[in-house]
């Protein structure tokens, strides 16, 4: 039996996750992090994209949006803007907010509409990946 450490996934309007895990991977900025009980305490950026935590020899998967990760030897505290479970996702409303902001990037865009437009674009096509990936 692996060793285990605290979890608490926290979306910015409520906890997704609370309790003890096996293992962790996540979304970094130089690609996938993974962590298992007692590692190097570091504190890093969360990308979009897919969270994977293992607890007793079942994989549990979501949608994460940009945040921060603070790892501690016995414990990760993952704090994102949004946390989605595949089946929580509803697939016909990340199609239309994929093709609402494709739509917006060929229009004119000062440059904070673009990055917002980017934001809601890379959103859409995480959840999207994620429903298709584990949802079939």
């Amino acid at each position: 039996m692996a060793a285990k450490f605290k979890i608490a996934i926290i979306a910015s309007d409520h906890p997704f996750y609370q309790g003890e895990c096996d293992m962790l991977v996540f979304p970094g900025m130089d690609g996938e992090f993974g962590v298992l009980a007692g590692h190097e305490p570091m504190v890093t950026c969360l990308r979009a994209g897919e969270l994977r935590y293992k607890l007793e020899d079942e994989w549990h998967y979501a949608a994460v949006s940009d945040g921060i990760v603070e790892i501690t030897p016995g414990q990760v505290m993952i704090l994102a803007d949004t946390i989605e479970r595949p089946e929580d996702i509803d697939l016909r409303r990340a199609e239309e907010a994929k093709v609402q902001a494709e739509e917006k990037l060929r229009q004119k865009l000062s440059i904070k509409e673009y990055y917002q437009t980017m934001a809601a674009l890379n959103r859409a096509m995480n959840r999207l990946r994620v429903v298709n990936k584990y949802m079939k």
